[in-house]
This record gives structure tokens, C-alpha cells and sequence, in this order.
């Protein structure tokens, strides 16, 4: 009865309509309008790191909402994740890794069908000390604790080569690892204790080992205070970009492409200076 009820409702409410000059074509003109504004909306997920990643995006959240949008974030805590993510299709990008990382896990993986289209900002990776305010001072057998990663080997060995610590046997350009130093006079311990990269700054804080060398995102999410207690940090040219990757079929999306412009422009580089205050550099090309 009440299902009848509304029924001959509606029926009244249309013969009213009707009388009083309401078209059926106006109605349906303005439910296509609202229809095809929904369509030229898009939904582009991307995953990344805590800091600064997913500060960043969610800077540009608005932007790209400007732009018929719509950003969703996912946050990880590892490294593995967010590629494994990509590959199954639950992300359509993400935002955490350097060529060093993304060449080893293309290598490692052959079903990452990945490309990396744009360079965002980079990241020196820092050691630090409580103890110690050079590296110069570190004693003889001196625990090195760093990140278990072996691309981010290559980016720490040549911080102590290049502060006349160790000398190492790889060309330049290549990807140097423990083995490959050949000379180490104070014989620093590298080998003896490599933690996952998000657990360095726990260690740092539990004052473990003499120095801990930590990635700056890792860093600032552990609340580390690089200024008072970072020794020693890559040059500048050196530093490897940290990427936007996507799948090779979206390497040319527009909404994507949208995103590494908007990422890259003066507004979002002039965000990074000011809130990491030089812990996190922009950068601008691929």
C-alpha cells in the first residue's frame, strides 16, 4: 500500500510539473550535465613513503583536485611494498624510490614492467652521531650500522671514500658494495650490524653502533634531529632522485603526467625548501 502510495505520488507531482511548464527535456538536459561532469573527474592512487612523500602529495591534493583530480594516498613503511602494489594494479604509481633501488628491483623482479617519468626532489643520505662530531674521530673497528639495502650501499660506501676512510675498487658510476672495498686502515665495521632502512633511526635513537647512516626520509619520520647529529652526508653531485614510477602502459596518462607537472612546479619546490629546510631537495627533470 505505501509502495502504491508513492507511486500515485510521483504520478501527481509529474502532472503538476507538467502544468506548470516543466519540461521533461530540461530535467533530463541537466541529469546528462551532471553525468558528464562526473566522467571528466578521475581517481589516481599513488603510494609512498611517510616523509616527505606523502607530505608532499598531500600538498598537492588540492591542486590536482583543481585539475579534475581526485588523489588518494596510500602510506607504506617498507620499500618492497609499494613496488608489489604497483605490479598488482592497486596503486597507479608510487613515490619513495631512486634509480639505484628501482634498476635492482627491475633486475630482481621480472614481472615489474616499471618506468620512472619524472624526478621530484632528492635526499642526501646522512650519518650520525651522538659521540662523534666528524668522521675523522671514528676509533679503530668502529661499527658502521646502515641500511640492509644493497643499492643503498653504493650511496654510503663513497661518503667514507671520499672522507679518506676507505678506498674502493668499482668504476665510477657502478654500484659499490661491501666487497668491494680494498683498503680500510681503521678497519670500520660495515658488515656487522645491517638493519632495514626503517629501523636505522630506532637504532640511532637506542645509541647503537658508533655511527648510524640513515636515509633523510627515514630520518625525519624518526623525528632525528639532522642538524645537531648528522656527520656527514653525500655531495650534491651525487644525490639520486627520488621517482615517480608507474607501469609502462600508463607512462604516457594523462592524469599521471598531470601529477609529476604539478609535482615539479615552482609552488611544490618552493614547499620542499621551506618545510624540510635543505634535509629534502627539489629538483625539476627526469
Amino acid at each position: 500500500m505505501k509502495k502504491f502510495l508513492r507511486l500515485m505520488g510521483v504520478a501527481a507531482l509529474s502532472a503538476s510539473l507538467v502544468a506548470c511548464g516543466t519540461s521533461e527535456e530540461e530535467t533530463t538536459e541537466n541529469t546528462a550535465g551532471d553525468e558528464t561532469e562526473q566522467a571528466e573527474s578521475s581517481t589516481l592512487v599513488v603510494g609512498a613513503s611517510a616523509v616527505p612523500h606523502t607530505e608532499v602529495l598531500e600538498y598537492v591534493q588540492p591542486l590536482l583536485a583543481e585539475e579534475g583530480i581526485e588523489l588518494e594516498i596510500v602510506t607504506f613503511q617498507d620499500y618492497i611494498l609499494p613496488n608489489q602494489a604497483l605490479r598488482d594494479g592497486d596503486i597507479d604509481a608510487n613515490y619513495f624510490q631512486t634509480p639505484g633501488y628501482l634498476a635492482m628491483q627491475l633486475d630482481e623482479n621480472p614481472d615489474y614492467d616499471f618506468v620512472d617519468i619524472g624526478a621530484i626532489h632528492a635526499e642526501p643520505i646522512g650519518v650520525y652521531s651522538k659521540e662523534y662530531s666528524s668522521l675523522d674521530e671514528l676509533p679503530e673497528g668502529a661499527t658502521i650500522i646502515m641500511s640492509d639495502s644493497i643499492s643503498d650501499h653504493g650511496r654510503i660506501l663513497p661518503i667514507f671514500e671520499k672522507a679518506g676512510l676507505i678506498e674502493l675498487d668499482v668504476e665510477e658510476g657502478a654500484l659499490a658494495t661491501v666487497d668491494n672495498i680494498v683498503s680500510n686502515p681503521k678497519n670500520l665495521q660495515f658488515d656487522k650490524l645491517q638493519v632495514e632502512a626503517r629501523m636505522l633511526a630506532p637504532s640511532f635513537e637506542a645509541g647503537e653502533g658508533d655511527v648510524v647512516v640513515i636515509n633523510t626520509n627515514y630520518a625525519l619520520e624518526g623525528g632525528v634531529d639532522i642538524e645537531s647529529y648528522g656527520i656527514a652526508f653525500e655531495g650534491e653531485d651525487v644525490l639520486q632522485p627520488n621517482l615517480i614510477v608507474v607501469r609502462s602502459e600508463d607512462e604516457t596518462r594523462a592524469e599521471i603526467l598531470k601529477l609529476v607537472e604539478i609535482l615539479q612546479s615552482e609552488d611544490v619546490q618552493q614547499f620542499i625548501i621551506e618545510t624540510y629546510d635543505g634535509a629534502v631537495i627539489p629538483l625539476t627533470g627526469k
